[in-house]
């Protein structure tokens, strides 16, 4: 720690100030996507029913089948976004690495991704020199390779021949550059023989519960679900494979619980808020329970929308209210479609400029992709809607974890129509009946289960909820931010939730946050479908357990353990559950990213790559604490902050502090600096939801009986 950190880091805060002043990135006029010269017609949907043993062989209509095989192999053109990134991520995200044929029979394990059935391991490179897994058998004829991509091996990835990929480009390859080579392989203008594209199935599809893989390395057709949820996807280590060992990015994408995904990372809010990647079961029990919202403006532009409109609210803190099909829209969007316009519209990872809209008019105008997918997500909600969900009494061996005393599991239910059902039943009391009379009537009979979507879909606040209120405060459904028009007027009229009560791991006492208004702050309850098969719980996997193992014991250890921290809080980790740094990090940014003007003045400590390192971060710093700066945060407490940071390093540097009076110092004269200036301070990960801690033990166990029945 030296004059040269502490220089850098007050430059950090220089950045961020000047940042908030209003340093602004050029964007262009309005986009086209690049769509090859194609028509809408030239992108139909598929009817070939070639996975017809996933979903537990259900049966499905012609429009189910289409609306499967988009889920599974429609990339709605994003391959060119994620091409981009190759190229303008500097090295940090190369999905053509990521699908190397050499990681197959590790790849579960390693990156919780899904091999693809009918595929193997590549015994040779292809023509351009790419290790891609080999095809047992070749796809049906059907799956158009120009529409769909071909299959890399791995569900939900594909991959598209690339149209820039001519003569010269050839002539420049170097395969063995390109994995051994990170300067090389990081170079903006190195074009790839491929592009790789990604569906909904890279996040959604994992093992069927019910017919589980012998290898979770091997699976075959049988032993997958379409919408179970990847549990085991490890975010990081997929999408930002070349992360640098050392980095505060690696630090924090390493403590990313697996089966989750920061959707708001790319396009960001700057909040670290990976959430559970949850099941979709229970669509049409759902959609018989969906709210009223009030929709105006280019919201109105979405498939089925009106002025007054009955939706689902489908994100966790209930952004999403648009209808399910502006839902599965934003979605394409947030994985690349049309990114000729949405990455206008925000600074993709670094968020140095003010957000803006999506537009749905620009995007029915000049994008044919968007279209497309317009034309096809009706078929995919349909297909969402038929499946059922599974139950733990049809999985191999699953009797053995039910109960068989039906005393026991009639006084779970009692206990659950009691304690649970007001916020976790789509069945609710008529007005004016007496809620708690009614819920023990009705869960009293054989049919309260019966297309019971197990969440009333209401708002609740953070504040009463208690949970991590890091997903509750996301910002971009806000009015002006990136999903505006994905979200409804009444999402965005929101009040604060009020104060919420965080932990200070510095002082190890509690202090006030307030939440703003506008939308955030709220969360609505999960459904409880399949819960024996989803554990970890909570919104970021938090509670309980992970395992790795998808085998029905494997689930139902991972189920008894956070179901027990669930009803026994004291079983849980509290503040040892804060997300912090495994190992000293530098928080590293490249000056090509910042306004010209600044480049000069960050040049003294910069690297000859022109990286800016601001650090080290102690080991066991708070991610968030860091991750969640907020660049919006008032000017004067930015201004504190840089002068805490220079006193505190002049102090150190002048005195020669030992690491642990170091330590000490930035204890008391950093952390409420940054605390002032971070945009979630909730750091306890595992909190909240004790509602119910006050049950006798008896009770605890029947109602854990009942939950294995859901």
């Amino acid at each position: 720690m030296n004059s040269v950190l502490g220089r850098r880091l007050t430059i950090s805060c220089t950045v961020t100030l000047l940042t908030a002043a209003g340093c602004k990135l050029r964007h262009g006029a309005a986009p086209v996507d690049d769509a090859g010269g194609r028509r809408l017609e030239d992108f139909p949907e598929l009817g070939v029913n070639f996975t017809a043993a996933m979903d537990g062989g259900i049966g499905l209509t012609d429009g189910e089948i289409k609306g499967r095989n988009t889920w599974l192999l429609w990339c709605a053109g994003d391959e060119q976004f994620w091409d981009r990134m190759a190229r303008e991520s500097h090295g940090l995200i190369d999905l053509l690495q990521t699908i190397d044929s050499r990681h197959r029979p590790n790849r579960f394990r390693h990156l919780g991704l899904i091999n693809e059935p009918g595929y193997r391991r590549a015994e040779k490179p292809d023509a351009f020199g790419l290790w891609i897994d080999e095809p047992v058998s070749p796809e049906p004829a059907g799956v158009d390779p120009a529409v769909y991509g071909r299959a890399t091996g791995i569900i939900g990835f594909r991959l598209f021949s690339n149209p820039d990929f001519d003569a010269v480009a050839r002539a420049r390859w170097d395969p063995e550059r390109f994995y051994h080579d990170p300067g090389y392989a990081s170079q903006p203008t190195l074009v790839r023989p491929y592009r790789v594209g990604i569906s909904c199935a890279a996040c959604h599809v994992a093992f069927d519960p019910v017919h589980p893989p012998a290898d979770p390395e091997q699976p075959r057709w049988e032993n997958l679900s379409s919408a179970i949820g990847n549990q085991y996807l490890r975010e990081g280590r997929v999408f930002a494979p070349n992360a640098r060992r050392g980095g505060f990015f690696q630090e924090m994408l390493e403590a990313q619980p697996p089966g989750t995904s920061d959707t708001s990372r790319i396009a960001t809010d700057h909040i670290n808020n990976p959430s559970a990647i949850n099941a979709l079961f229970g669509l049409r029990a759902r959609l018989g329970e969906a709210h009223e919202e009030r929709l105006s403006g280019e919201s109105l532009l979405l498939p089925g929308a009106r002025p007054i409109t009955a939706v689902p609210r489908v994100l966790k803190d209930g952004a999403d209210s648009v209808g399910v099909a502006g839902a599965l829209l934003r979605v394409y969007v947030s994985i690349g479609l049309f990114s000729q316009h949405s990455l206008q519209q925000h600074d993709v990872l670094i968020g140095l400029t003010p957000q803006k809209p999506f537009s749905i008019s620009l995007a029915d105008q000049n994008s044919v992709y968007w279209r497309a997918t317009e034309n096809k997500v009706a078929h995919v909600a349909d297909f969402l809607a038929r499946l059922p969900s599974p139950h733990l009494a049809d999985a191999p061996g699953g009797r053995a974890f039910l109960t068989q005393d039906r005393d026991l599991l009639n006084r779970g239910r009692l206990v659950f129509a009691e304690r649970c059902a007001g916020c976790h039943s789509s069945k609710q009391p008529p007005p004016g009946a007496n809620a708690k009379a009614w819920f023990q009537e009705a869960a009293s009979r054989d049919d309260f289960c019966q297309d019971n979507f197990f969440s009333n879909e209401q708002r609740y606040p953070v504040t009463r909820i208690g949970t991590n209120a890091d997903r509750a405060l996301a910002t971009n459904a806000e009015a002006g931010h990136i999903w505006q028009n994905f979200s409804s007027d009444s999402y965005k009229a929101l009040p604060s939730v009020g104060t919420i009560t965080v932990y200070n791991p510095y002082t190890g006492q509690t202090q006030p946050f307030p939440a703003p208004a506008g939308g955030p702050g709220y969360y609505r309850p999960p459904s409880l479908l399949a819960l024996w098969s989803s554990a970890p719980f909570f919104h970021n996997n938090a509670l309980g357990t992970y395992t790795g193992d998808p085998s029905v014991a494997g689930r139902m250890a991972a189920f008894s353990d956070a179901v027990e921290e669930l009803l026994w809080p004291e079983k849980r980790l509290g503040p040892a559950s804060i997300w912090r740094t495994a190992h000293e990090s530098t928080l590293d940014v490249r000056t090509d990213t910042m306004p010209r003007a600044l480049r000069h003045l960050l040049q003294p400590a910069t690297d000859a790559e022109g990286v800016l390192h601001l650090g080290p971060i102690p080991a066991g710093t708070p991610i968030n604490l860091v991750a969640n700066l907020d660049p919006d945060a008032p000017p004067a407490d930015l201004a504190a902050l840089c002068l805490k940071l220079r006193r505190a390093y002049g102090e150190i540097r002048d005195r020669h502090l030992e690491p642990m009076a170091a330590d000490a110092l930035l204890r008391a004269e950093v952390a409420p600096a940054l605390f002032a200036v971070n945009k979630c301070t909730d750091l306890v990960a595992d909190r909240g939801h004790t509602f119910g801690a006050d049950l006798g033990d008896p009770d605890k166990r029947a109602l854990i009986e009942f939950l294995k029945t859901l």
